[in-house]
């Protein structure tokens, strides 16, 4: 890159130095007689020497004991998949959770639209519930490996049940209450769970839905649901159907808590790939490598200590849910809202934040972004307790980085943070030993070998790249449910460059280390053969008041030449005039380049998302190609499927 972008934040002598990576380096000088000077030197260590790093963070982080004799990990020829981590351990990551058991602070608290008063919940309650579930489980013939799944919106009972489930040793799975009928059979119905967990009524943007129908359609659609649990949150009558009373199960007395021992590579969850691209892939996870990835970054990245408070707005649909419940693993406790972010006003989550001192703070890129073209602005002393802010789901632009530090606070620490649902966690994040440089992500994480390169595979610095994982990492799927021989897997991250993973997106590896995702490679612009990132074209519009939203795509035509079609939702009543084009062409032209200047610009009603947030690029792509078709089974798993209708039209 030209110049280093100024730096916004930096943490103090102290802060580094009172922090989980500081003292994870001391404990490796005096335990391990490793002497490491900063965080290139170790990230370099840990890449190098990965199965030494893995099994140093284990016995640092005292998450079980491991032979010194023994490997960590298993050989690997052309490509990750079979790689056996830490053999012979057994590990329960409930168990893990509990811990964390404090008499002297909650282990959730939750608020909803509706409730300003936040809601405790004690870790003697968790407890309590979390063993009167798994007890009535267990006597309804649940076993170790049945696969049980959740509707249940963003409230406590659904880490209840997911706690239980995993006590058991069962594998959970969850889809948002808000996805269709058919996206949620399309998920659930390829890995035949056997208990569903749902609310009967779920409330958003100050609207009551109910989910009978839903319920019932799951039921008769889905053969082997054997049991339903119903939490009742409306007075109807729910005769329709059968369930078992979420709250009598938990007014039972279940005992002492048991804790199936798994092996590492037990399955723990089940999530799924966007199906942008066809039908949902089901991605099976390891007990194991969620629970030592999920600490690295906790306390390493993040830096949470026991005690403080970890909130990310989240659906129970997205990783990012998995994520914030695996706070509890640092003894942190976990805040919960359940709701639109925006309702009643855009800084509903931000007055949360306030009310329940919270020290994490996660939102999506997207909402960051919104606040800011929303000229929101707040006291530099409104969030006293606010540790950290972090921000995934697409590109930050450099624009919000200067609105936290500016309208938020001066002295947060902001993470930008990318990984995926592939990992359930990060590849690239927070350091607290390195300053936040404006439009950068801080650092590729410990034991993640990330690499920037060209389409030859060479490695490529301070120039859009390819980004690629050269060695396999515990927290990368098990499998595919239900993949054959490994065939979707293989197709999905080893097909584009030989012997190493390949996760689609495209990322510039500055010579600084620090990195800039630029959007998904698969949905990457190509003019003339010169890649572009849409999240280039995205940043700058950002800046324009008339802007609401965009997308951008690119087609390539049979001669070989190529379109690049611009849309844009207009801001409230704006009309898109010529003066308007001309505007976005000069901006474009000027902040980024003439090659990302559009070759036509047009108006559209909306612009298409995942229900977990995602620009639509590429069905947008195939669309415009003569290929809707394709993916007709779409619009369960979209936030407005309407908005694909313009694009129809446009064939």
């Amino acid at each position: 890159m030209a110049s280093t972008p100024p730096i916004l934040w930096e943490a103090t002598d102290q802060q580094k130095r009172s922090s989980h990576i500081y003292q994870f380096m001391e404990w490796l000088k005096n335990k391990k007689q490793l002497q490491f000077d900063d965080y290139a030197q170790l990230y370099q260590w840990s890449i190098s020497q990965t199965a030494d790093f893995w099994r140093c963070f284990v016995e640092y982080a005292e998450i079980f004991s491991f032979p010194d004799n023994q490997d960590v990990c298993s050989k690997w020829k052309n490509d990750f998949i079979g790689v056996k981590w830490f053999e012979g351990v057994e590990v329960n990551y409930a168990q893990a959770i509990f811990k964390q058991y404090s008499d002297v602070r909650p282990a959730v608290l939750f608020a909803d639209e509706h409730n300003i008063e936040l809601q405790s919940v004690s870790w003697k309650d968790l407890y309590q519930q979390v063993s009167a579930l798994a007890y009535w489980m267990r006597t309804n013939g649940i076993q170790k490996g049945d696969r049980v799944v959740s509707i249940l919106p963003n409230i406590p009972e659904n880490v209840t049940a997911f706690l239980a489930t995993q006590s058991i040793g069962a594998v959970w799975s969850s889809c948002s209450p808000d996805f269709g009928n058919d996206a949620i059979w399309n998920r659930f119905d390829q890995i035949e769970p056997v208990l569903l967990f749902a609310a009967d009524q779920t409330t958003y943007n100050g609207k009551q839905h109910e989910k009978s129908g839903q319920i019932r359609f799951l039921q008769q659609s889905i053969a082997s649901i054997k049991h339903t649990v119903l939490l009742k949150k409306s007075n109807h009558h729910s005769e329709a159907f059968h369930f078992v009373d979420w709250n009598k199960i938990i007014a039972t007395d279940g005992g002492e808590l048991y804790f199936e021992p798994l092996s590492f590579d037990h399955p723990l969850w089940i999530l799924y790939s966007s199906g942008t691209t066809g039908a949902p892939k089901a991605i099976l996870h390891s007990v194991g490598g969620n629970l030592i990835e999920h600490m690295k970054v906790l306390l390493l990245h993040w830096d949470v200590h026991p005690g403080e408070r970890f909130f990310w707005y989240s659906t129970t649909g997205w990783m990012m849910w998995n994520f914030s419940v695996a706070s509890l693993l640092t003894g942190a406790t976990l805040i919960l809202y359940d709701g639109s972010p925006t309702y009643p006003t855009t800084e509903r989550l931000w007055q949360l934040a306030a009310d329940a001192a919270i020290h994490h703070f996660g939102l999506g890129a997207a909402y960051l972004i919104h606040c800011q073209k929303s000229n929101i602005s707040f006291n530099r002393n409104k969030f006293p307790a606010l540790r950290t802010i972090g921000s995934t789901g697409s590109p930050l632009t450099p624009e919000a980085y200067q609105w936290v530090y500016q309208h938020v606070k001066s002295g947060v620490w902001l993470i930008s943070f990318s990984g995926g649902t592939d990992i359930c966690s990060g590849f690239v994040g927070g350091n607290i030993l390195l300053p936040v440089v404006e439009g950068e992500i801080q650092c590729r994480l410990l034991g993640c070998d990330l690499d920037a390169v060209d389409e030859t595979g060479q490695s490529v610095r301070d120039d859009l790249g390819e980004m690629i994982i050269r060695q396999p990492m515990p927290s990368m799927p098990v499998c595919f449910w239900g993949d054959m021989g490994d065939a979707k897997y293989r197709s999905s991250y080893f097909e584009k460059f030989p012997c190493v993973w390949w996760h689609g997106d495209f990322i510039t590896l500055t010579s600084r280390d620090t990195v800039v995702i630029s959007g998904r490679s698969d949905a990457t612009l190509n003019r003339d053969g010169v890649r572009i990132g849409t999240a280039e074209i995205y940043g700058a519009l950002a800046t324009l008041p008339f802007v609401n939203d965009s997308l951008v795509v690119c087609l390539e035509k049979k001669d070989g030449s190529f379109f690049m079609p611009l849309f844009i939702k207009m801001e409230g009543d704006e009309k898109l005039t010529e003066p308007y084009k001309q505007i976005i062409d000069q901006l474009l032209r000027r902040s980024c380049s003439p090659r990302h200047v559009p070759d036509a610009i047009y108006a559209v009603p909306d612009i298409p998302y995942t229900i977990s947030g995602k620009k639509m690029e590429i069905p947008v792509k195939r669309i415009l190609m003569g290929l809707a078709d394709t993916i007709t089974t779409l619009a369960d798993s979209m936030r407005n499927p309407s908005s694909l209708d313009a694009f129809k039209k446009m064939v």
